[in-house]
């Protein structure tokens, strides 16, 4: 006879706790959502599969937490735009996620979307098929590396005072870490953009 299952546990249960540790740690493990939701281990096991199956639950969580982008009618520039700025949007209240979600094969069918609309918007453009895949890989650099930089410290160089002048000039006023990813996201999307078009 199969042991009761605990009306504590649901999928979405678990999810949220290997999230909320995600965010907090940077990491999960099956032992401590078990002890965040006041459960054994091997309970977990009822609802997940594995690790790799809670990661992939991590991913469609947090890409289906924003309503659908609507692109239709749009030039292509103006919905690549649109797709890369949504898609970074679903990463910014989670970037220690970005680690995880890059170690493992994409599976969930609403973020397949996402890269379904990407190549679809590449063609549009005038994109061979061949690079196709190099573009959203690049935009996808963009996104995850911008998220990512949403957890370095508020001083990422600290050149001695005298040195580097360049550097340091460029450093003078550069605000808070979301103040400069969003800059440097905003910029290189727009890059992205002029290469495409000059390329294509």
């Amino acid at each position: 006879m199969p042991r009761p299952r605990s009306p504590l546990l649901s999928v979405d249960a678990i999810v949220s706790a290997a999230l909320s540790l995600v965010d907090t740690y940077g990491d999960f493990s099956f032992p401590k959502i078990g002890k965040e939701l006041g459960v054994s281990q091997s309970a977990l096991y009822n609802y997940i599969d594995n690790r790799e199956h809670i990661v992939e639950l991590m991913r469609g969580r947090v890409f289906s937490s924003r309503a659908p982008l609507d692109i239709e009618g749009l030039s292509w520039e103006d919905a690549l735009r649109t797709l890369a700025h949504g898609y970074r949007e679903c990463l910014l209240e989670h970037p220690r996620l970005v680690p995880l979600l890059v170690t493992q094969t994409v599976r969930d069918l609403g973020v397949m979307g996402i890269y379904e609309d990407m190549a679809v918007v590449l063609g549009n453009a005038g994109l061979a098929a061949c690079a196709v895949v190099p573009a959203i890989t690049t935009v996808d650099y963009l996104v995850l590396g911008s998220a990512l930089e949403l957890t370095a410290p508020e001083v990422v160089w600290s050149p001695p005072p005298g040195q580097f002048p360049a550097l340091s000039a460029a450093i003078a006023n550069l605000g808070s870490p979301a103040k400069r990813s969003d800059t440097a996201f905003a910029f290189a999307v727009e890059m992205l953009l002029t290469g495409l078009r000059e390329g294509a």
